[in-house]
């Protein structure tokens, strides 16, 4: 301490010095102090360096002087209160200084003071702003000097923006002091007392909210004069755009005015209407739809204001005389026109709509008839910037219509669709570019690639019949003479898009004109120009011979041009990353499509291929390029690299990286089907000693990939597999007792096992395998009371060893028979019984097991197992042995439903196995349909079982079912919809469940039919008939929307109507002394509120959002499990749509408030606590969202709650772990996770 303070005193004697250089060195000594977090000053040194700092600010020299002002900042947080109230005191006395070079100090210190100021103190930083804000209200109000007044003005907007919560107490004060100012003849003063005012509607009371406004519009219906008028529009804008979430209420007065003020003859007043306009329809999204229309008349007549200037109808000569004009004034701010500001006009109607089309998704198909043919007139226009703003708007209205391409894949049929009209508005929009883009100005073209880019992604193949006409274009911005190195990377990017999403035979007639230039950028010196052009050059490659298909393109002249650039690319070992990469990938696709064509070239260039794969930094690419190269139709020689080559990349098997481990076991994998005649059991060897590792079940990808590789191995090299017994084969057995284990590395290690009895080596022939499998079942390690393996690994095990019976159907009987008498023997463990009968079911799904003596019999009598386990496999195997033998089996299980109601749920449990099976391929649907009508007839004799379970099951078969034989089952099911029964109604509504699926099937424009009339059961009388339709809504919403996007105008208000709470349906339940209460309704809606959050997710663009966010706000005071659902989509609807949340901040903080402030009865049990403890952890995540958007934090209820969480020790431990959990995640979304 005394060292610091001994070090701080001999650099506040330098200040004193004579010399200026002594005295600008102490001070920057004393910053670098300052900004040490361990330094501690005494009051003392404290007092002193205030002092001198204050001093230092009206030293001689103004570099010193800038470093005083700079050591403010830090000194701010070190030092005492009211040695920051001295500081602040003294700049605010110079601000009203004589001297103008001490006032401007002194401003830009006190700016410094205000942007340091540590937001957590709020004492300090309150008693501070306080003192700063009546000095500068004053020093405004004053008038004399306006230099002091712009600079007070300055300080006061910061002061407003981070501290305007703070100063609650001053706002009126405030407020008056600013509105004289928007009248001020000076405009400088008018425009930064707007900005302040900006900042304070963020945070004022509503009171004095209405105050501003209501003046505001008594001013504006006054008129005075057109200047002040212009400001008060200004005024308006800028109000809106702070607290757009306030003003909504207003709107209705005050568009009429401004609606009335854009017609008066003064330009610079119709751009702040329409700028006015764009910040309602962005900011008041809910109360500006009433104007919408007129809004867009406007904005429409505004985009062709230009009363100076004819555009000729014969563009060729106005393109001309254009071209010659720029030469002449090079950019706007030379604009001999000096007065015309017709151009601002047009540019603010421009912004306006690209407004409008940006937020309203439900106008696209107006926008279409109406704004989009005027935008593509006005694409002649002359002045650069609003060119610009009307591409952007037009950008904006192809950007809309990208999902409706993508959420409704047959909405290109529709008559009136979008892009319909968008198709048919194509030729217009070539017209209106084509001429532009070989026009001098940069910014256009680049303009006018943009637009086409954005087109040819919401409408592939869009430009088909156009190309001749942009070849031109393309070709000139690609020229040398008129681009620059920006020009040119966006022609290549957008020749890029067009050459992926056109079909290859398009392009041929230009090939010849397109591939010089692009030879040429391959070489350019400019590494961004090179990368571009590469990545096209590969594109290129596939367009000039696609190998899918046959054409008859002469590609020959082209090979060596192409090929020769790349080498060169390739070769270059200093060079950037990027197009070091590229040029691998690019000379990979050129010798995967046209390799034949350069067997002599090959030589020089598949060695560099292995320089690549040694170095670090290029091997990932290089090992994608092989992989492309090997599994070329083309058959290419790559044997002179493999036997260096294949040991290198066995070599990345151990590697960490996780996408070099994945791309090499594929790499590989090729090389083995392919090539595998040229590969050395040595080579296979390397591979294989990598293997063991690989499989395990912390990374299944892997594994699945590492087991296809052996399974290739298998084909090719039958003595590398004899190897695989001492540590490949005991880690796949590992493996297969995995609970993870399914899918695609299940269906893996099922071929690997029959590609290895196949062979039938030696210690790995049928039996030795079989008895491997079954070991861990029959001889446990422990014995305990629980199951052998875990549950997965029962199906695992019994799926391989079927895999293995179906190889060798001569061992079949007698495997089969092992399993029947385990099952019926009384001393098998439930372990041994639950395997033999889902090994039994696996096998008789491939095997026709009707031979085997009454079979069935012995499965039906484990359905009397005391064990659930047990039952389930028995009816899993009674189903899937059925499917051996439909004829012979089905019959029985449907005979056994009829007779047993005892054993019905298992036996629909069989049924249902049949369905699932036979339904999964052709053949089956084959062999089933004859008995569909049976089977049809019988469920629906169960539709009306009293068990939930049980019904559940049916409707599982009838929606199966009616994926079988739709055009006739789907209208059998709706008929039933008007049944009498309401559990026959809940049945058939989950049924349709069902037959949705996120994959297209052919059901799909059947049930775009009629499931209208299936949703209609929202309305039914019976309370579970409309929970399980909400159940199906939510199912078609998440796996596809297209289906119910149409219908939500009708659904919501029903799906709404279930989320309140029903006082009739709660009753008290008497539990001996104790009364408890039961929520009928409660189930209803939550399947209500788990609805709407799947509406986030896939149709947002069609709710009416304030809508929804009322009935949040109702879930927000709902059931526990209701909240929980509310929280999550508070923090969904924070980042979907922030500018309605804001506006209902206020509304949504309270219940938050009210979970958090919740306490729990002291002698309730422990859940209770938990539950609670939940909740608010929940809460507060929803806070945390609500906070990250922009303005939250300006909000005074927001504000006071914050304040609340702080104070109490337990919320603010909760929610600052809340916060760093926020940071670690985002950190690690952005992270590489290869």
């Amino acid at each position: 301490m005394a060292s610091v303070s001994y070090h701080i005193a001999n650099l506040l004697e330098k200040m004193t010095s004579s010399d200026k250089d002594f005295r600008f060195m102490a001070t920057n000594d004393l910053m670098a102090e300052l900004q040490k977090d361990s330094i501690k000053l005494d009051d003392d040194s404290e007092r002193k360096v205030v002092k001198m700092l204050l001093k230092l600010l009206e030293d001689k020299n103004g570099e010193v002087q800038n470093l005083a002002v700079k050591c403010l900042g830090p000194l701010v947080n070190k030092v005492k209160e009211f040695q920051v109230e001295t500081i602040v005191d003294t700049l605010c006395s110079n601000m009203l200084s004589d001297k103008e070079q001490l006032r401007d100090i002194s401003s830009i210190g006190l700016k410094t003071v205000i942007s340091e100021l540590p937001p957590s103190s709020t004492a300090l930083a309150a008693s501070i702003c306080k003192k700063i804000t009546s000095r500068l209200t004053s020093a405004i109000a004053k008038q004399e000097d306006v230099s002091v007044q712009l600079e007070a003005l300055d300080i006061l907007g910061d002061l407003l923006s981070r501290f305007g919560g703070l100063l609650v107490t001053f706002h009126s004060s405030i407020l008056q002091a600013l509105l004289p100012q928007l009248s001020s003849p000076r405009l400088a003063v008018r425009k930064r007392a707007i900005i302040a005012i900006g900042h304070l509607v963020m945070s004022c009371n509503n009171q004095l909210f209405l105050e501003l406004i209501e003046f505001l519009l008594t001013e504006l219906s006054k008129n005075t004069s057109t200047s002040t008028t212009r400001t008060y529009i200004q005024c308006i804008g800028a109000i809106s755009r702070q607290a757009g979430h306030r003003f909504g209420e207003h709107l209705e007065k005050i568009i009429p005015l401004i609606v009335r003020f854009c017609k008066e003859d003064d330009d610079e007043l119709r751009e702040y209407c329409l700028q006015a306009f764009e910040s309602f329809v962005r900011r008041c999204p809910k109360e500006v739809s009433p104007f919408i229309a007129e809004i867009i008349t406007i904005c429409l007549q505004y985009i062709c204001h230009d009363p100076n200037y004819n555009y000729d109808d014969d563009d060729e000569e106005a393109m001309d005389t254009e071209a010659e004009e720029e030469d002449e004034e090079g950019s706007e701010e030379e604009y001999s026109d000096d007065d015309d500001m017709s151009w601002k006009v047009r540019r603010a109607a421009a912004k306006c709509l690209d407004a409008i089309m940006g937020t309203r998704h439900e106008m696209l198909i107006d926008f279409y008839k109406t704004v989009s043919p005027a935008l593509i007139l006005r694409f002649k226009e002359r002045e650069e910037n609003v060119k610009a703003d009307i591409f952007h708007a037009y950008i904006t209205l192809l950007r809309q219509t990208r999902p409706q391409a993508s959420a409704n894949p047959d909405s290109m049929e529709q008559e009136d669709g979008p892009l319909t009209m968008l198709q048919t508005q194509v030729p217009d929009v070539i017209r209106a570019i084509h001429k532009q883009l070989k026009e001098k100005s940069i910014k256009t073209r680049q303009g006018c690639f943009s637009l086409l880019t954005e087109l040819v992604l919401v409408l592939p193949g869009a430009l088909t019949d156009h190309l001749t006409a942009l070849i031109p274009g393309i070709q000139y911005s690609l020229g040398d003479k008129n681009t620059s190195s920006n020009m040119k990377i966006d022609t290549l990017s957008f020749l890029n898009t067009i050459l992926l999403h056109h079909p290859p035979a398009v392009f041929h007639p230009h090939i010849r004109v397109v591939v010089p230039p692009i030879v040429h950028a391959v070489g350019d010196p400019f590494y961004k120009i090179t990368s571009e052009a590469l990545l096209v050059t590969q594109q290129l490659v596939k367009v000039l011979r696609p190998l899918e298909t046959q054409v008859s393109f002469d590609y020959k002249p082209y090979v060596k041009d192409l090929y020769g650039c790349t080498l060169k690319r390739l070769k270059a070992a200093d060079i950037d990353q990027e197009v070091k990469e590229r040029a691998i990938s690019c000379m990979g696709q050129i010798i995967c499509n046209l390799g034949d064509s350069l067997a002599a070239e090959l030589r020089e260039c598949l060695p560099i291929f292995l320089e690549r794969l040694k170095n670090e930094i290029t091997r990932l690419t290089t090992v994608r390029a092989l992989t492309m190269i090997a599994s070329s139709p083309l058959k290419i020689d790559i044997r002179p690299i493999l036997t260096e080559g294949v040991p290198i990349l066995a070599s990345f098997l151990r590697k960490n990286q996780r996408a070099l481990k994945l791309c090499t076991l594929l790499c590989l994998d090729v090389l083995v089907k392919n090539y595998g005649p040229a590969l050395t059991p040595g080579m296979i060897a390397d591979m294989m000693k990598e293997m063991p590792s690989l499989i395990n079940e912390n990374d299944l990808h892997v594994s699945q990939l590492t087991l296809n590789l052996l399974t290739s191995i298998s084909r090719i090299q039958k003595s590398s597999i004899s190897n695989i017994q001492s540590e490949i084969l005991p880690q796949i057995l590992v493996l297969i007792q995995s609970p993870l284990l399914q899918g695609g590395a299940l269906k893996a290690l099922l071929e690997f096992f029959q590609a290895v009895v196949k062979l039938g080596l030696a210690k790995l022939g049928f039996k030795d395998l079989l008895q491997l499998l079954i070991m861990p079942i029959y001889s446990p390690q422990q014995t305990g009371t629980g199951f052998a393996v875990h549950k997965q690994a029962f199906h695992s095990i019994a799926k391989s060893v079927a895999a293995l019976t179906v190889m060798s159907p001569e061992e079949a009987g007698n495997v089969v028979n092992q399993f029947v008498s385990d099952v019926k023997n009384a001393k098998s463990t439930d372990s041994i019984v639950l395997f033999s009968l889902l090994a039994l079911g696996e096998i008789g799904k491939h095997v026709d097991l009707s031979s085997q003596g009454e079979i069935q019999n012995v499965i039906l009598e484990s359905f009397s197992s005391p064990n659930e386990e047990v039952k389930s496999a028995a009816s899993y195997a009674l189903g899937n042995v059925s499917v051996g033998n439909l004829p012979k089996f089905l019959p029985f299980v449907l005979q056994e439903i009829e007779n047993q109601p005892k054993r019905q749920y298992l036996l629909l449990h069989s049924l249902k196995e049949i369905i699932s099976c036979e339904s999964s391929s052709p053949s089956g649907v084959e062999t089933l349909s004859p008995y569909v009508q049976t089977v049809w007839t019988m469920l629906f004799n169960h539709c009306e079982c009293p068990e939930e379970g049980t019904r559940n099951v049916v409707s599982e078969c009838l929606g199966k079912l009616t994926l079988i034989d739709p055009g006739n089952l789907l209208s059998n099911l709706r008929q039933h919809l008007n049944h009498q029964s309401a559990l026959t109604r809940s049945t058939v509504v989950t049924a349709i469940k069902f037959t949705i699926s996120d994959q297209p099937q052919g059901i799909d424009t059947l049930l775009r039919g009629c499931i209208g009339d299936f949703l209609r059961t929202l309305q039914d009388p019976d309370l579970n008939v409309r929970r399980v339709a909400l159940v199906t809504f939510n199912s078609a919403a998440h796996n596809k929307p297209s289906l119910i996007r149409d219908l939500l105008d009708s659904v919501l208000p029903h799906l709404y109507n279930e989320t309140k709470i029903r006082k009739e349906l709660i009753r008290e339940v008497e539990m001996g002394p104790f009364k408890h209460t039961l929520d009928d309704g409660l189930d209803i809606r939550k399947a209500a509120f788990e609805c709407m959050y799947t509406l986030l997710d896939s149709c947002l663009d069609r709710l009416d959002i304030f809508e929804f966010l009322n009935h949040v706000e109702d879930g927000l005071k709902d059931h526990y499990d209701i909240k929980m659902l509310t929280y999550l989509m508070l923090v969904r609807l924070s980042h979907l749509c922030p500018n309605a949340v804001l506006q209902r901040l206020d509304r949504l903080v309270e219940p938050l408030r009210a979970t958090c402030t919740t306490k729990v009865k002291a002698h309730s049990v422990k859940q209770e606590f938990e539950k609670q403890d939940e909740l608010k952890r929940s809460a507060l995540r929803a806070v945390a969202a609500l906070l990250n958007i922009t303005d939250a934090d300006k909000s005074p209820q927001m504000n006071e709650f914050l304040t609340q969480i702080k104070s109490s020790s337990e919320l603010s431990s909760m929610y600052e772990n809340i916060q760093k959990d926020a940071i670690s995640t985002s950190d690690s979304t952005t992270m590489d996770t290869s």
